[in-house]
């Protein structure tokens, strides 16, 4: 019995901490493509393509388009989107490296010279979530 109500706690436990980030995406270029968005959890994570904490996609809509990530952990996060115009799965740059479809992350912009810092995007779930971006 002792063990029965362990594991029955243990569990509750893990499954109260996980919320789910509903990501409204505003301001898509076009409703060509696809929208992308990518979760870090870390600074040294942030905007390394092998490195996101959870990820999703949806049909781009020049309106608005949702997004939802479900099982994120409490915790601080960043967000990344991308307007995949052409719908070829890849963020296109031009050969410095700068991206030539559009994109923006949670509570910041892209700046003259370069994407901004985890630390200017970053915002906490401690419960279900929803964050407003904007291309």
């Amino acid at each position: 019995m002792k063990l029965f109500l362990l594991l029955f706690f243990g569990f509750s436990i893990s499954v109260m901490g996980q919320h789910t980030l509903s990501v409204s995406l505003h301001n898509t270029p076009s409703s060509d493509g696809a929208v992308k968005v990518a979760v870090y959890d870390s600074e040294g994570t942030f905007l390394k393509f092998d490195s996101v904490y959870k990820s999703g996609s949806a049909k781009a809509d020049q309106n608005k388009v949702v997004v939802q990530i479900e099982d994120v952990a409490e915790g601080k996060y960043a967000i990344a989107v991308f307007h995949d115009a052409n719908d070829n799965n890849e963020l296109d740059t031009n050969w410095l490296g700068i991206p030539k479809e559009k994109v923006a992350f949670s509570k910041a912009k892209m700046k003259a010279f370069g994407p901004p810092k985890f630390k200017e995007c970053a915002f906490t779930v401690t419960k279900d979530t929803q964050v407003d971006v904007y291309f």
